[in-house]
């Protein structure tokens, strides 16, 4: 069967992926950021990972000024969060509670709702497709003791076993 985009985007909601939300500040300073299901580790020496961003998000020009990110990955409790920064809205960090990052340019950490976070630094900028591919370095970076947040064929699910919470950080 030929892939078109639709079955493109079938074949990758398939199968769960963590929920990201990657935030920075634009040249005024104001905070932006997005949903994220396209990142992954790239290097452990030195640590390293990529985002994926649309080539028409809003994000994008801030991203590309910053120079940095904070890359969340969210807990069970970050849905609404998702949710909010998938949508084109204007005020996405309303209500929410957030401290700028030391390491990646003041861009907002939103540690309530993230299972870990990474402040970044932009090392490669790759054009791919409609896509562009931040290569980034990370600076910094937190792990909390959460469940994470599951999205697969449009749905939200929780990773539910306690037993992996407890290995993991116990």
């Amino acid at each position: 069967m030929a892939v078109d985009a639709q079955r493109f985007r079938e074949l990758f909601g398939s199968y769960p992926t963590s929920v990201s939300v990657i935030t920075t500040v634009d040249a005024d300073g104001a905070p932006r950021g997005f949903t994220c299901n396209a990142m992954t580790a790239v290097s452990a020496a030195p640590p390293m990972l990529l985002v994926c961003v649309d080539r028409n998000s809003q994000s994008l020009p801030a991203l590309r000024h910053s120079g940095a990110f904070v890359v969340h990955v969210l807990a069970e409790n970050g849905r609404t969060a998702s949710d909010v920064f998938a949508s084109k809205a204007e005020a996405k960090f309303e209500g929410l509670r957030w401290r700028p990052a030391a390491l990646a340019g003041g861009a907002p950490v939103l540690a309530d709702v993230a299972l870990a976070h990474a402040e970044c630094r932009i090392v490669q900028h790759v054009e791919a497709g409609d896509h562009w591919i931040l290569v980034a370095r990370v600076e910094a970076a937190e792990v909390y003791r959460r469940r994470p947040l599951l999205y697969q064929r449009g749905t939200y699910s929780v990773w539910h076993r306690e037993t992996e919470l407890a290995a993991t950080h116990g």
